[in-house]
């Protein structure tokens, strides 16, 4: 995976799976790789981690709680205007399990980045982001 920061975005899975969710209709993408986190038995791969922090961006968006992250997000706001998707409290809640599981142990996104020296900023995003799904 080529990372050049430590924001949601800021990766090519991300940036490929927002050119998917820009050209869909719906959330079900979204849907589908917060499920792949939370159905994983026993280790998060770190392609499906940060695939579910974007799709966790687009649900804490598309409630009216975004990040700045988000609010830059090239076509975002636009596609959440367009579509006007529901966003129900099961679907945040599974946002927010998906982040929890992405930030604990047997993740290997999380594992990734604490070999470097940006783990603990890092973590931050992923726990301001988790912030904005709260209830």
């Amino acid at each position: 995976m080529g990372t050049w920061g430590i924001g949601s975005f800021d990766n090519d899975d991300a940036a490929d799976f927002m050119i998917d969710v820009l050209d869909s209709g719906d959330l079900s993408l979204v849907r589908e790789v917060l499920d792949n986190v939370l159905t994983s038995t026993e280790y998060v791969e770190a392609p499906d981690a940060a695939l579910a922090i974007v799709a966790a961006e687009v649900v804490a968006a598309g409630r009216g709680r975004p990040t700045l992250a988000a609010q830059q997000e090239e076509g975002l706001a636009d596609w959440l205007a367009r579509i006007r998707p529901s966003i129900d409290a099961d679907l945040v809640a599974q946002a927010r399990q998906a982040l929890t599981r992405i930030l604990a142990d047997h993740s290997e996104l999380r594992e990734l980045w604490e070999e470097t020296e940006d783990s603990h900023d890092w973590q931050a995003v992923v726990t301001e982001l988790r912030g904005h799904l709260d209830p």
